[in-house]
This record gives C-alpha cells, structure tokens and sequence, in this order.
C-alpha cells in the first residue's frame, strides 16, 4: 500500500521508480493512489528549488506591473493558451461566477519547421529578468517527471509500452503561474472562489509547491480534504482525457481553491498540465471496453476536444 499522509493523500518516491528492487511498488502505489485517491504527492522529483525560487520570484515581479503593462501581453481570441490571462476571465465548467485569479501559460517551443509548429501559438515573454529562463527550466522539468510518472502509469494500467508518452510527445503541455489576489473590496465578488470545483483537461496535472493554503480534493465521497504538500513536493492529479481514455478506470479529481479565512493574503501557484499532442486521437483503450465498463465515449481529436473545453471555461 502507498504512504498515506496529509489526511488521506498517499506520498510516494521518485527513487523507488527509478530503481528496479522497488519500480513495481513505486508503479503500483502511484497507479492506485491515482486512481482511489485523485491526489498523490511525489518527493524526489529532481526539480531544482533555487529554479522554483527563481521561477515565484520573477511571477512575482510579472504579476505585480500595472494591468496596463500586463494586458499588452494578453492576445485576444488566443483561448489563453499563451501569455498573460486576465482577472475574472476564466470560470469553471457551468459556474455562473469567474475564478478569483489571474495567471500566465508558457507552452511549447518548437524548431522552425516542425510539423505541429502552425497548431502552437508563439509563446510571449514580459520584460522581466530571469522570466524566460526560469519558465523555460521549470517547463522542461516539470515535463520530464511527468513522462516518468505516465510510463509508470502505462505499466499499471497494462498498456502496450508508450500507450500514454506517445500521445504526449511533443504535446501541448503548458505551465501555468497562477496569481490569487488579496481579497479586498476590488477582488470580492458575490459567491466567487479563487477557483470553483472542477476538474483539469488534460491526462495529468503537476503542481508545485504554492506559497499558501487553499487547495482542497473531493474525496469519492463527496467531502473536502485540505491539500498541503510539503516544501519540495509535488501533487499530482488526474484529468478529464486519462478518465476518458481509460474509461472512468481512473477518475478526473474534482478539486478547488478556496477563499482564505484571513481574508487579506494573496496566493501564487504553478501548475504543469500535461496535454497530448492536437492531432492524437483519444480513444479508449481496448481493455477498458471490456463487460462491464460504461459505453466508451466517442474518439475525438484532441485538439478539438481542448477547444470544447476552452470553450466551456470562457476563454474561447
């Protein structure tokens, strides 16, 4: 059984995968702490903290400029998928209230010529010192891990070797640097949270450390649990296209960020999602359609099922 810490979230170890007396273990506890508990921490991820530090520090500095300054970074009809996203401009799916936050998307950089170059927006960079370089490092690193942590779940799940990195190579990951403002009079909006409960898009989600509380799960049984990874964690999830493609085998988490009860602090936070590439066909997998599975959901495009969901998030 994996670790089980921080309530009911299990911990495992980023050595143990890569040591093969103990990769079954390591492959078994992720598999299932994923799929029991829709939230599992990782230690020993290899992320740098002085590329974390420096990463928060030039956020910092970016989110702090005027709204002037950072809506010249803001591209119009651009589904927020690079550069600067406004306050108030993303709400979750079927909430009649926007999200209390604002944030920046660093995607990918591909090589003049590449074949999916046209399908990835350019990314956009602030005139802040150590920005590109630290988005660029954590975006490398964070991708890295969770290439690892797929072809572990790849093994648990029973897939053909590549099932999970295939669709990713290349994909349209993005990190994003999330602000949530102080609450004040200027941020409060009736009925409104940092981030109403939902789930992510894509297979699987990385966040990093944030510099204060709020993160909450959805256990199976429908209560709130508190989310507190400790300095140097990760808390990984799973998103509504791994759900899809293994049929509800392994459910999206349901999580949200609530409002803080000392009412003044602001919050930064950075998640990494890791998305297939547009022109990867989601289709469930053959052992998922199996008796006594659910009807599998129709294959679709994934670029055009981001679109659908962008689109039910208000910012396309």
């Amino acid at each position: 059984m994996p670790r089980v810490e921080n309530g009911e979230v299990p911990v495992v170890h980023m050595a143990e995968l890569r040591d093969p007396d103990s990769c079954a273990t390591f492959t078994s506890n992720f598999g299932r702490g994923l799929r029991d508990h829709g939230f599992i921490r990782v230690q020993g991820h290899g992320l740098s903290p002085a590329v974390l530090d420096e990463a928060y520090r030039a956020c910092q500095e970016f989110f702090a400029q005027p709204m002037e300054a950072k809506r010249r970074l803001h591209v119009d009809g651009g589904a927020g998928q690079r550069g600067y996203t406004p306050f108030k401009a993303e709400h979750a799916k079927g909430c009649g209230v926007p999200d209390l936050k604002e944030f920046w998307h660093t995607g990918r950089e591909l090589p003049e010529g590449h074949g999916l170059a046209a399908l990835y927006a350019p990314n956009l960079w602030p005139e802040i010192s150590g920005f590109k370089g630290s988005m660029l490092a954590m975006y490398g690193a964070l991708e890295a891990c969770a290439g690892e942590l797929l072809g572990a779940l790849t093994v648990f799940l029973d897939l053909p070797e590549g099932a999970l990195t295939g669709l990713t190579r290349d994909g349209n990951s993005v990190l994003r640097a999330l602000h949530y403002p102080p609450m004040d009079d200027h941020t409060f909006v009736p009925g409104a949270v940092r981030a109403a409960a939902h789930e992510d898009i894509n297979l699987i989600t990385l966040l990093v450390s944030s510099t204060a509380s709020g993160l909450q799960l959805q256990r199976r049984d429908g209560s709130w649990l508190d989310i507190n990874a400790q300095p140097g964690e990760l808390v990984v999830d799973s998103g509504d296209i791994l759900s899809r493609i293994t049929n509800g085998y392994i459910p999206s988490t349901t999580h949200r960020v609530v409002n803080p009860a000392e009412g003044a602090s602001g919050r930064f936070s950075m998640p990494f999602f890791m998305h297939p590439r547009p022109d990867a066909m989601l289709s469930v997998f053959p052992r998922f359609r199996q008796r006594g599975y659910p009807t599998p959901a129709a294959d679709i495009v994934a670029g055009d099922f981001l679109a659908e969901r962008l689109f039910d998030l208000g910012l396309a």
